[in-house]
């Protein structure tokens, strides 16, 4: 019986492989047009105007980047922030429902927390800081922030459980408080996990199509400020993707398809390389 799940594996892991290297070749193929017909350069410019011949994705490589990281940077420390709670600063009796928040939060679908930020988020931000309509890099960063949370607790969490629980004994004989055990101790030895918590958190942002598609105004520009509308690559294929099959407009949707292939792969890459040094140092230990 394991032979037989031995070899169904194996032709699954060949399976997934393939898919991969066709929908790399797939991507690949649409966007050679491009370098065929000179416009590569064309394609990383600074306007999209595709009536006037322009298909410029730079301004939506920048608010993907602009996006992803300024997520990233609200929804990280506060991730970090309850885990440290729950592994020893808050009450314990607090630790439980907490996780069991983060983990319902993650069974809410994407549109969800859209059509909370249009009818709450948006129209604070617009009321009170009174720069355009709202709909902006600052509206979709703090709903994207909430999206990626619990992806990054989760992980986190999942890390200082391993860890915590063998040194506590340790600490407490010596009289370290936990606060220094944590943040002294506790995190330097969860370090590949809170590294791989961020990149998969950023990995998870960059990746996410509804959120900026609905709140963050989807003007093809680069953000000045926080209160720019911007216009993410996941955004501009739902938007143009209609657009004649012919077209360099729609080649150049195969440009930014490729794109966030690529993003996604060395994301995935750099967490591979980083579990297997972490795997290789415990062994080593």
């Amino acid at each position: 019986m394991s032979k037989y799940v031995e070899t169904l594996l194996k032709y699954a892991t060949v399976f997934s492989a393939l898919i991969v290297l066709v929908l790399f070749g797939f991507l690949t193929y649409f966007t050679l047009p491009l370098f065929a017909e000179g416009q590569i350069t064309e394609l990383f410019s600074l306007h999209w105007r595709p009536f006037h011949g322009e298909f410029g994705i730079l301004p939506m490589i920048a608010g993907t980047l602009a996006l992803a990281i300024s997520a990233l940077l609200i929804a990280y420390p506060l991730g970090l922030g309850i885990c440290l709670f729950v592994h020893g600063l808050g009450p314990r009796w607090l630790a439980r429902p907490i996780l069991l928040l983060i983990h319902g939060m993650t069974g809410i679908p994407t549109v969800v927390y859209g059509f909370v930020a249009v009818f709450l988020l948006v129209p604070l931000l617009r009321n009170n800081f009174s720069h355009g309509s709202g709909f902006s890099l600052l509206a979709a960063s703090l709903t994207l922030s909430i999206l990626i949370l619990p992806t990054i607790v989760l992980l986190i969490n999942s890390q200082l459980e391993q860890i915590v629980p063998k040194l506590r004994l340790t600490t407490t004989a010596l009289g370290i408080s936990r606060i220094h055990e944590l943040t002294r101790i506790s995190l330097p030895a969860a370090s590949y996990g809170l590294l791989a918590a961020a990149i998969l958190g950023f990995g998870r942002a960059v990746g996410d199509t509804l959120i900026a598609l609905m709140v963050a105004g989807n003007a093809a520009q680069i953000p000045g400020s926080a209160f720019d509308s911007i216009r993410t690559l996941t955004a501009h294929i739902a938007l143009v993707v209609a657009t004649d099959s012919q077209s360099t407009t729609y080649h150049s949707l195969f440009a930014c398809g490729l794109i966030l292939f690529l993003t996604t792969a060395s994301v995935n890459l750099l967490l591979h390389r980083i579990k297997h040094r972490a795997c290789r140092e415990t062994n080593y230990e």
